[in-house]
This record gives structure tokens, C-alpha cells and sequence, in this order.
């Protein structure tokens, strides 16, 4: 029996040496789904980029790193995330057992009682003396298919393809948390100056309020003038608890992404310290590939695809299999050990190709092979997105410091036309609604003027992470 088993063993070692081969294509990541430069972005085959910045290199605020750290180690999206990695590391651990043989151990004992009146009854009484049958039973029994198609290595292929996406899902995660948080906390700077703005403008129109009365004593305006005045100073007044509310809603998101609940946020740096870096380094677009954690996941999707077309395609034609079973087996517990009387063992081996069930597979393989081409497009979606953002990123960018410049002259020029208005008014020499238009306009500029700040703030967060920083 054991050269019965070696010959088996070889002949389907043999077949499997011969037949093996590739019978389904994979397809290539296609390499015309990268322009050759971005959009806003000077022509440069320098493939280094600031994405290839580790987070805490990139941004320097003590704040902002404390609170990223809080949230890399305590966000709970990112934690679901890194407990799907560990899942797909074990089925990419059991794909690996694919190959070997399943191997089971058995003992049974059993016993039957015939009827005295059935054939098996008369003759069990006759030929043994008894009526009742034992049977005792202990062996292994193996079954091994042979990976002739390789459907066993396109399903480790595909688990591994798995692990990897997953992998990549979790990096992307993380690279969208940094950015938020970065951008959460530049928009709470940003609250906060428009705060100080906001009260600052509010003590002005106090002051201007004052002077009004004092001329509506005199005789020199009206009780229209005071009115306007105090609507005026109740502009900046209702932005007060307005801009309070949105700091303590900006707090509260800040603690969910970083994984506590809802508390005030440390502040050691003001808006207008920040300087806002130009990052010129951005690399070419195919490096996104490598970079960007959902592009290289689109990627790995097209694997497990073609990994999936491999699979469905094997199950198309026939596969081999080998079992074997063996062991002791009597009727009497004391024979059941008796060696070499009590030994017994099979061996068989065959070729099973689907027949009723043929139409099932087929559609199976079609639907394989139409899920990759999606995933042919949904690689291509992706990188489109991917190029979109890092131009959309780029143009703001640089957009964004012009406008702050001429912003910057407009509230130059507000704040000396609040000067002049205020000592006209006290001469005599400009009516009260210029004083009061001059201070509006200031108010409105200057809250512009730290949205600007936080804008640009925000554009260079949003280039690192469309570029695929903030993983590392």
C-alpha cells in the first residue's frame, strides 16, 4: 500500500509540474492614468516631494503635534482601522495553508442489535453465538488537491493583496486625521483672532458711541446718529457669543478626532505668528502610486481582482485529489490492536469537473472578469481625484497669497481712514456715518484677513495630504 501511495503522490506531482501554468492574464496597472505634471505646477522631473515628510517634521506647532499624536494613538476610527489589518492578516495566514494537506484523526466504536427474525439476526446467532454486533475503529484519513490551475496561489495572492489594501485603507485614515486636525486647529486660531477682532471693534464703536452723545448734547446730531451708532456697536457685540459658540463647537470636534471628550483646547501660539511655509516640492504624478495610501489601494484592488479572475477560471476545469485512509479496525475489543490483523487503509485519487453546475461557474468567472475591469476604472478614478486635489491645492496656494497681500494693504489703508475719520468727526469736519462706515468696513476686513491666514494655512495641510503625507 505505501508504494501505491508514492506512485499516486507522484503522478500528481507530475501532472501539476506539467499542466501548471498560468490560464488567466493579469492585468497591468495602466501607466497612461498619469499626466506627466500637475496642473499650476512649474515642469519638473524632480521626484521628491513633502509628502516624503514624516507629520512631525512637517508641521512644527507644539500644540498641533500633541494633538495629532492624541489622535494617531486614540482616534477610534483609526482603531477599527488597524483591527481590520489584524483580520486580514489572518486570512492571509491561513491562505498560506492552502497546499497542505488536511489530515484528520478518528476512533469510533459502535454496536448493533439485529432482529432475531432478520436474516443478518439468524446468521450473527449461528456464526458467533451472539446477537449483537461491535465495532471498534481508530485511523487518519487525508485529503490533498493538487494546485494544478493555481487556484491555491491566486487565493494566497488575493489574501495578500488583502492585507495590503487594508494596510493602505488604515494609512489613509491617518492621513485624512492629520489633516483635520492640522485644519481644525488653524480654524480655532483663526476664531480666536476674529474674537479679539470682534471686541477690539466693539470698544471702538463704544468709543465712537460716546463721542456721538456728547455731540447730540451739544446740539450737533441728531438722535439718529446715537441710534445708528448703537446698531453699529451690536453688529460686533452679536459676533462676540457668535465666534465664542464656533470656538467651543471647533474644541468638541478636535476632542472627538482625537479620541476624549469634549474639552477647552491649549493655545500657546496666535494666528498671526504662524508662518505660512511654501512647500515647492511636490514630485511627479506617478509617484502618487507610492505616495497616496488610497491610489496605492486602487492598486491593490486590481490585484485582488485578477487574483479573483485566476480563481473563478480554475474552477472551470477539473481538479485532482487525493485521499488516503487508514488504520485498525475489528469487531472485538481485544483484536483491536492487534497488528498487523487489524490494519486497513485506502487510497484513491480522481479528477472532478463540474457538469450540472457548469453555467454557475461560468457566470462566476464572467462576473471576475467585469469586477476588474471596474477596478481598471476605479484605479483611474482615483488617480483623477488624486491629480485634482494636488492642482486644486496648488492654484490655492498661490491664489490665496496674492489675495492676503492685498488684503493686507485694504486694512492698512482702513485702519489710517479710521484715524482720519475719527479726528474729522471731532472737528466738525465729517458726519458720523463716515466714522461709521470706516469702522464697519475695518471690522469686515480685518475678519477677512484672518481667514485668509487660516485659508492658506489649510491650502498647505491640504497639498501635504493630497500629495500622501501624513502616514509616515
Amino acid at each position: 500500500m505505501k508504494n501505491y501511495i508514492t506512485k499516486i503522490v507522484m503522478i500528481a506531482i507530475l501532472i501539476t509540474t506539467i499542466i501548471s501554468c498560468k490560464i488567466s492574464k493579469d492585468i497591468e496597472t495602466p501607466k497612461d492614468a498619469f499626466p506627466e505634471n500637475f496642473r499650476s505646477a512649474s515642469v519638473s522631473n524632480d521626484t521628491t516631494s513633502i509628502a516624503d515628510l514624516e507629520w512631525k517634521n512637517f508641521y512644527t506647532e507644539k500644540d498641533i503635534i500633541q494633538l495629532i499624536n492624541s489622535a494617531v494613538s486614540r482616534n477610534n476610527d483609526l482603531q477599527i482601522a488597524i483591527k481590520n489589518i489584524e483580520i486580514a492578516q489572518y486570512r492571509f495566514t491561513q491562505s498560506k495553508w492552502g497546499n497542505v494537506p488536511q489530515v484528520n484523526l478518528n476512533v469510533t466504536a459502535s454496536t448493533s442489535n439485529p432482529s432475531d427474525n432478520s436474516f443478518t439476526g439468524k446468521n450473527l446467532s449461528q456464526a458467533l453465538g451472539q446477537n449483537h454486533i461491535d465495532d471498534y475503529s481508530a485511523g487518519a484519513s487525508l485529503s490533498w488537491e493538487a494546485d494544478i490551475w493555481g487556484k491555491i496561489r491566486n487565493q494566497k495572492k488575493g489574501a495578500y493583496a488583502g492585507y495590503l489594501q487594508s494596510e493602505e485603507v488604515k494609512k489613509a485614515l491617518q492621513t485624512n486625521i492629520v489633516a483635520n486636525v492640522s485644519k481644525g486647529y488653524y480654524n480655532l486660531l483663526m476664531l480666536d483672532a476674529q474674537l479679539e477682532i470682534a471686541k477690539q471693534n466693539f470698544k471702538l464703536n463704544d468709543s465712537t458711541t460716546t463721542i456721538i452723545k456728547l455731540k447730540y448734547d451739544a446740539g450737533q446730531v441728531t438722535t439718529l446718529a446715537i441710534q445708528q451708532s448703537e446698531a453699529q456697536k451690536l453688529v460686533a457685540a452679536q459676533l462676540i457669543p457668535q465666534l465664542e459658540q464656533n470656538i467651543a463647537i471647533q474644541e468638541n470636534a478636535l476632542s472627538v478626532l482625537t479620541g476624549s471628550f469634549p474639552n477647552s483646547k491649549t493655545r500657546t501660539i496666535r494666528l498671526s505668528s504662524l508662518e505660512v511655509k511654501n512647500n515647492n516640492a511636490i514630485g511627479i504624478p506617478s509617484s502618487l502610486v507610492a505616495r497616496r495610501p488610497d491610489v496605492k489601494s486602487a492598486e491593490l484592488a486590481l490585484k485582488v481582482a485578477n487574483a479573483n479572475v485566476g480563481i473563478t477560471k480554475a474552477d472551470l476545469y477539473p481538479a485532482l485529489r487525493i485521499t488516503a485512509q487508514g488504520g485498525v479496525n475489528s469487531f472485538e475489543t481485544s483484536n483491536w490492536f492487534n497488528i498487523p490483523a487489524s490494519l486497513f487503509g485506502t487510497v484513491a485519487g480522481g479528477l472532478t469537473q463540474p457538469l450540472f453546475n457548469n453555467k454557475k461557474v461560468k457566470t462566476q468567472y464572467n462576473i471576475a472578469v467585469v469586477e476588474r475591469e471596474k477596478a481598471v476604472l476605479v484605479f483611474r478614478q482615483s488617480v483623477l481625484v488624486a491629480v485634482s486635489e494636488v492642482s486644486d491645492a496648488l492654484v490655492k496656494v498661490e491664489k490665496l497669497q496674492q489675495q492676503e497681500s492685498f488684503l493686507k494693504e485694504r486694512v492698512k489703508t482702513l485702519q489710517q481712514a479710521i484715524k482720519n475719520a475719527n479726528l474729522l468727526f471731532k472737528n466738525g469736519m465729517a458726519e458720523y456715518l463716515e466714522v461709521l462706515s470706516a469702522q464697519a468696513n475695518l471690522l469686515q476686513s480685518e475678519l477677512e484677513l484672518a481667514n485668509i491666514k487660516r485659508e492658506q494655512l489649510s491650502a498647505n495641510t491640504e497639498l501635504y495630504r493630497a500629495l500622501g503625507g501624513g502616514w509616515r
